[in-house]
Formats: C-alpha cells, structure tokens, sequence
C-alpha cells in the first residue's frame, strides 16, 4: 500500500518523528517486551491467561529437549511420548489416552533419469508468479531451505550421540487427554502440537514450543477450580514431520466414532463432535525477512506477530476463517506482547486431515508457505534449532499464542472458575 505524508506536517517534523520511532523499535528489539494488561480478577478469563507463566513455558520446552529431536520410530522418541503423558497426569488431566498406528514409509524414489538438470527434468517453465505451497506468493528477498540429515553438521558430541538412533518402521504412539465438559461433554475443541522432530538439534522451535503450548494449557484448564461447558481435547501429535501420518491415523481412528455415548445412558462420550482443531507449529522465531546478503536479524522484530491461517480452498474454509477471527479477536483483548494476523493459507500441518471436516486452523510465528518457506527461519530442521538459540523475547512470542489460544478457547466452552476455589 502506498502511503503518503500527513497533511500538514512539515518535511522536517516528519524526519524527527520517522527517526524517533526507528529509535524506539531498535532499542525494543534489545529488551524485553513486558506484560501490560492488568488482570481483571472478575474476568474468568483473564485470570486463566495470567496463569500462563514465562519461565514454566521456558521449563516445558526444556523438558521435551531433553530427547533430543524426537525423531519418530526411534527409542528417543518413545521415551519422549511417555515423559508428555507422566507430565500430563502430573496436571491433572489424569484420563491420557493413546493413539496406536503403524508407519511403513516406502522406499525412496528412484531419481530421475538425467539426474538434476538432466533429461529427466527437462519441460515447460511454469508462467506467471510463483505460489508457495498452500497458496500465496513469495515476496522479498528468499533464501535457501531444507532438511538438516548430516551428523556433522551438530558440534554438540552428546546431543550427536542422542540423536544418533535411525528412524525404524512399525508401530507408533501419539497421548492425548481430554478435559470433560459439565453440560456439553459430547462436544469438544482439539488443541494440538506435535512432539517429534528432526534436524538433528533439539527441536526447540519445531515443535517444542507448540507441543508446550498444548501442555501448559492443558495444564491450566485441568485445574478442579476450572469448569468448561463443553469439553477440550489436548493431543500431542507424532509422524508430523513425515507427512502428518499421526494426526492422519488420529481422523481414520475416531472421526466415526464422534459423538456417540458409549455405554449408553452413561453420559460419557470417548469421541465428542469435533467442532475445531487448533495447532500449533513452531511459535519462536520471527526475526522478519533475511536481509540482502541472507542473514537473519539478532533480535526478534518490534512487529513480529503470531500468525493465524486457515485453507481458503478446504471445504469448511468458512467456518475456519470464523475461527480464525475469533482468535484473533482474543488475541486482541488478552494478549500481553504481539498481535496475531489471519492468513488463508494455512499448510504442512496437523490441521490439514481435519480442513475439509472441521473448522481448522494454525498457529505459527510465520506464514507457514510464503515466510518460512522463503527461508525466514534459519533454524528450521537445523542443528541450530536448540533451546539455547532462543532468547526471552523469542519464548514470550510463543507465550503470547498460548495467551491466544487460551482465551479463545476457554471463551469458546465457557470456562469459568468454581464458587470459592482459589
């Protein structure tokens, strides 16, 4: 959008005032941004999102990179699942259930004959500008992505050993628990984040820092002085990484059992109606676009924004998008720090089996097609991606989509706080 100047102000105002307020974003890309809502202690709600702590969310990613980067079909990556439920029940939500599957990927494709460039990939040039996957056109300067699978490249010798164990076919597992509704308990939102990783780092961003997300809150709404109308489902997805094969087995699994009352009369529902899945995926590191000569900037940027998408082109795109905005709305009112932007892009992630079933959306530090597909996060499947690489200003970005997701949520199932708890 082109903008133009200000009726009425001089050149030499404008100057001092476009100077000051780059004075002012340089020196908040240096500190920490603070909280500045003050909480309405009649508000449900928000005494519910106050309850979401820096230095616990912090404590929660540590914890999951303690199995290095959870590499689906390895020992790492099991130990991991069973640390999620302990900690799980730990909270409260004491009902864990789990998801069984078998993976057998098939082997690689052969390469093309001609190799790159050669015969095998000869044709016609796409016309027209590029489109990102999911939709949307990269824009800016764009740098190079991909899959970190060389050893080498970690420095760190333990976390080289830790992570050493090869991915082998057969069964996997994926733990979920489920907050029961008061008065709507055939019904419930999905929360999920997924728990494996790849890169050989730790996968801190991706996905430590929504599968924590997804933990904290289930930690907050299981606490006994926490009502909800309807109920609320927190799974921790595996076999992200390999083409959403756990959250694909969770929709083959359960979607025809929604709903239905199991024994009969009993008032239980192992499968409520689904009414929206929200993800989360790499929620950390929005440092803005790479700079000409590709680097990253330090610090994370004064504008940087939690980033809400939904698939214009899925089947129930409308009821997404009114999700979105919901959240968005949310965001607005209760979280501290960052904003949130809608996107109808929305793509390689766990809400895709359920974009054509449900409302669905994601929540990410980028768009996922046209910004980290372009590069804008270094770290990405990289050994870089470690808890040490983040700074406080990056872990309160994911905090403020937890603070998002949270509220938007709880006012979704109407949560509300016991008479006389604490």
């Amino acid at each position: 959008m082109r903008r133009t100047t200000p009726a009425g102000l001089a050149p030499a105002i404008l100057l001092a005032l476009i100077t000051s307020a780059a004075q002012s974003a340089q020196a908040q890309s240096n500190v920490l941004p603070t909280p500045r809502l003050a909480v309405d202690s009649t508000d449900p709600v928000a005494v519910m999102v106050s309850q979401l702590d820096l230095e616990r969310y912090k404590a929660t990613i540590k914890g999951l990179t303690a199995f290095g980067d959870r590499r689906q079909g390895t020992k790492r990556n099991r130990d991991a699942v069973d640390w999620i439920e302990a900690q799980l029940r730990s909270y409260g939500c004491t009902n864990t259930e789990r998801i069984t599957y078998e993976f057998n990927p098939p082997p690689p494709a052969p390469r093309p004959a001609g190799g790159p460039g050669g015969a095998g990939q000869q044709g016609a040039r796409p016309q027209g500008p590029p489109v990102a996957s999911g939709g949307g056109r990269p824009r800016g300067v764009r740098t190079r992505t991909g899959v970190n699978n060389d050893s080498l490249r970690q420095p760190d010798a333990r976390l080289r050993a830790l992570n050493a164990e090869p991915s082998t076919p057969g069964l996997r597992q994926e733990v979920y628990c489920t907050k029961v509704g008061t008065t709507r308990p055939d019904e419930m939102y999905i929360i999920g984040g997924h728990m494996d990783g790849i890169g050989w780092g730790e996968a801190a961003n991706d996905d430590a820092s929504g599968s924590a997300i997804v933990m904290e809150l289930a930690r907050i709404f299981s606490d006994p002085s926490v009502q909800t109308e309807r109920s609320i489902r927190f799974v921790l997805w595996n076999n992200e990484e390999t083409g959403l094969n756990g959250a694909r087995a969770y929709v083959d699994q359960r979607a025809k059992l929604q709903g239905i009352e199991e024994p009969k009369g009993s008032g239980k529902y192992p499968e409520p109606k689904w009414l929206g899945m929200i993800q989360h995926d790499m929620m950390m590191f929005d440092h803005g676009m790479p700079n000409p000569d590709g680097t990253i900037p330090k610090n994370q940027r004064p504008e940087a924004d939690v980033n809400i998408e939904f698939q214009s082109n899925s089947k129930m795109a409308k009821q997404s998008a009114e999700l979105a905005w919901f959240l968005h709305g949310s965001n607005a009112k209760y979280a501290t720090d960052y904003p949130a932007q809608v996107g109808p892009h929305m793509t390689n992630t766990d809400s895709g089996p359920f974009q054509d079933l449900i409302a669905a959306v994601s929540l990410r530090e980028n768009e996922r097609g046209t910004q980290v597909g372009s590069g804008w996060d270094p770290h990405w499947h990289q050994p870089t991606d470690l808890f040490s690489t983040f700074t406080d200003a990056d872990f309160r970005l994911g905090l403020n989509a937890a603070q998002t997701t949270l509220s938007g949520v709880a006012r979704l199932v109407n949560a509300k706080r016991v008479s006389g708890a604490k």
